[in-house]
């Protein structure tokens, strides 16, 4: 499995705009299309809201790819 990891800068991000920036997809679009098959769970258990506010200590699944979400207060 393929793990990355992600650090925002303010409260959250939307899942689909994570999709993106992380390069799991190419784009904004593609990252809802892929939310919207059911393909993407978040902490566990299926999220098919595209623009979810992802925040830190989340952890987002794709297939074999596994995103780990940290904020400012959890860089060290």
């Amino acid at each position: 499995m393929q793990q990355l990891e992600f650090n925002i800068d303010g409260e959250y991000v939307e899942l689909n705009q994570l999709l993106k920036l992380t390069g799991v997809c190419d784009s904004g679009g593609a990252g809802k299309a892929i939310v919207a098959s059911g393909a993407v769970k978040v902490d566990g258990k299926t999220e098919l809201r595209k623009t979810c506010k992802i925040r830190a200590g989340q952890v987002v699944t794709l297939g074999d790819v596994k995103i780990r979400v940290s904020g400012p207060e959890n860089a060290s």
